[in-house]
């Protein structure tokens, strides 16, 4: 009887071993630390810095931060396209450039739009200008499929 439970012990012990090895480790994390030290090297400047986000349902732009303020403290915005189209819409390729990353020229209007399709508000934004970034930047979303146009999944960045 003693030998079967230490056994069974042994057998217990063992499992519990070899699954503390199975935490599941970020497969972005070198990519994301790359980010990271990119986003602090960021120059100060009268610019944010934006990533597209399009979904088919929704008419939201994307995100938006400021220069060295992390993506999770981005703001989902409606551009105000009145000054300026944005890229995909000035190519006449609506989505076309889902993921990518711009540096942004314009400004708050301090205006919060509703968006139906998400039952949301979100802040404004004025594009007067941008510049193309990144066309395969890190992955800023935990949510596998974030970027999938067609998933009505409405990922924050982290």
């Amino acid at each position: 009887m003693i030998l079967r439970c230490s056994s069974a012990f042994a057998s217990i012990l063992s499992l519990l071993v070899l699954f503390s090895g199975c935490v599941t480790a970020d497969p972005n994390q070198q990519t994301r630390s790359a980010m990271i030290a990119e986003i602090n090297a960021e120059p100060a400047g009268d610019y944010f810095i934006g990533r597209r986000y399009y979904k088919v349902d929704y008419k939201f732009w994307g995100y938006i931060r400021k220069p060295n303020e992390s993506w999770a403290n981005a703001r989902m915005v409606m551009l105000n396209e009145q000054q300026k189209l944005a890229p995909d819409r000035e190519l006449g390729k609506l989505g076309s450039d889902n993921g990518y990353e711009y540096k942004l020229y314009g400004s708050f209007s301090g205006e919060t739009v509703y968006e139906p399709a998400s039952n949301g508000f979100y802040p404004e934004f004025v594009l007067k200008g941008y510049e193309l970034k990144n066309v395969s930047p890190a992955p800023i979303f935990k949510v596998v499929g974030a970027l999938d146009p067609q998933r009505r999944v409405i990922a924050k960045p982290y």
